[in-house]
């Protein structure tokens, strides 16, 4: 059987439009995860009135994301959420821009270099906490503790003040978007990430101008040897992309790991008792959590391709699901179940192939050690509000939560 462009989907009106409607809660609504279940290759029709099949099985995932046969440049209808293509340096290019890319960074973020980082990502951590029990009121955790963990890492690394993040984190929200904010103020975002970014950049040339260079990883970028040296505008690319990816993705899960720790008190007493259960469980949510409001970026089939016994025609859209190949029941026993002990645990939550999420490493530190630091308080912690309160992301790249309120046990819900 071979699939081709026009046939992918009968322009019928049956044919759903993608990304679907956003559902509270960490599960897409039953009758989409029942439609990824049955089917491996799903027709949708994308914004733009693109027809595409929406890829749901793990093996099938894999072989999107790794094989050549599969192009991202070749999909030229932009994104499906606010970021313009031309500022995703990796997550939009093939080889040899990507090759070129990743390597001028990888060694920046390597598992050697996050397991360096650790002390000071827990230290953070410890000190973003100790701020929240002396004041013991209701508090956002989302605001107080799984925001500013990550970004205040990434910036370090990038050598920006993390004092600038008032003012840099409601662009990061626009630029995340998928829908919610109106074109204008998509533009003007970019255009201020733009701005900031090539404003440090300009910084950092004056100062080694000046004979002081700096460690952090803009600088290192600037200072390059010429032959594998990015562009300005690959640099700052580069700063605000991994500013956003450093910080918005480990920020959005780390809020749900504390969430499924609040609402079960037994598994944060278990995580308590056996620190060295933590990992496996941060792999689990990985795994657990659908994730990607927007699913994965379009590829387009630049050579026939074999998927689940179908044969994919030269010129057709496909969007892997990594969430839904997480719930793949031939590769994981009782795969809508969280099951924090998980071993093994192959989920493609950080990705696969060419296209693994840059910052891995240091998305796992921080993800263990927020978690490690807030166990001990969490005890006398609980939420503020009803569980079917909490204001979810809409219209956004992520799913997740917006705030997370929780008051210490025998507080006042006023309080």
């Amino acid at each position: 059987m071979s699939v081709r462009p026009e046939q992918a989907a009968p322009s019928t009106g049956a044919c759903p439009h993608y990304p679907f409607p956003d559902q509270p809660g960490i599960d897409l609504a039953p009758q989409y995860a029942d439609l990824f279940a049955a089917e491996p290759l799903v027709p949708v029709q994308l914004p733009g009135g693109r027809q595409a099949l929406l890829v749901t099985r793990y093996a099938d995932v894999k072989t999107v994301l790794a094989d050549p046969r599969f192009s991202r440049e070749a999909w030229r209808n932009g994104t499906l959420f606010a970021r313009e293509s031309t500022a995703l340096a990796l997550a939009t290019s093939d080889a040899p821009t990507h090759t070129r890319r990743r390597r001028a960074v990888q060694p920046w973020f390597t598992h050697r270099s996050a397991e360096r980082a650790r002390p000071r990502v827990a230290a953070i951590a410890r000190r973003l906490l100790d701020d929240i029990t002396a004041a013991e009121s209701t508090v956002d955790l989302i605001a107080a503790f799984t925001t500013p963990l990550p970004y205040q890492v990434i910036c370090e690394l990038l050598g920006i003040p993390a004092g600038d993040l008032d003012r840099l984190l409601p662009w990061v929200t626009v630029m995340m978007s998928a829908g919610r904010f109106p074109a204008d103020e998509v533009t003007a975002a970019h255009q201020a990430m733009h701005e900031y970014f090539f404003d440090q950049l300009a910084a950092r040339e004056r100062a080694m101008e000046a004979g002081v260079v700096g460690d952090d990883l803009l600088t290192a970028l600037l200072t390059a040897p010429e032959e594998t040296r990015l562009s300005t505008q690959e640099i700052a690319v580069f700063g605000f992309g991994l500013l956003m990816a450093g910080g918005e993705t480990t920020a959005s899960h780390l809020a749900m790991c504390v969430l499924q720790l609040l609402l079960r008190p037994d598994l944060a007493d278990s995580l308590r008792r056996d620190p060295a259960a933590i990992a496996p469980f941060v792999e689990e949510m990985l795994r657990w959590v659908w994730f990607a409001g927007t699913g994965g970026q379009p590829h387009v089939a630049v050579a026939e391709v074999e998927l689940s016994g179908t044969i994919i025609g030269a010129g057709q859209v496909v969007v892997p699901l990594t969430d839904a190949a997480n719930r793949d029941p031939e590769v994981f026993a009782d795969s809508g179940e969280l099951r924090p002990g998980r071993t093994p645990n192959p989920h493609l939550g950080l990705g696969h192939g060419r296209h693994m999420c840059l910052g891995a490493a240091h998305a796992r530190v921080e993800l263990q050690e927020g978690v490690a630091a807030i166990l001990p308080h969490l005890d006398r912690m609980e939420l503020a509000v009803d569980e079917a309160q909490l204001d979810w992301r809409t219209q956004m790249f992520m799913r997740g939560l917006w705030t997370l309120p929780v008051r210490w046990r025998g507080t006042a819900a006023s309080s």
